[in-house]
């Protein structure tokens, strides 16, 4: 599962749920998934620029379910 948002700097952030290199996609849900936590996933968010990657903690269908706006803010609370 994979997403791109724009921020208002114009950085391009690409989300990517942990893990989701492979090959087989119930293993990877599985090891994405926060221990401990239901419908809770690891997810990496790499801006364009200079920026350092932040490590996010998103609930179920993140890629779908959480808007532009609430993706930014999990960004910027962990920067």
């Amino acid at each position: 599962m994979e997403r791109e948002i724009q921020d208002s700097d114009g950085i391009t952030w690409t989300c990517l749920q942990a893990f989701s290199g492979l090959s087989d996609i119930a293993e990877a849900q599985e090891a994405a998934q926060v221990k401990g936590e239901d419908n809770t996933y690891w997810v990496v968010c790499t801006p364009s620029g200079g920026a350092q990657s932040v490590r996010l903690k998103l609930k179920g269908e993140w890629y779908k379910e959480y808007s532009d706006e609430e993706l930014l803010q999990e960004i910027k609370t962990q920067q």
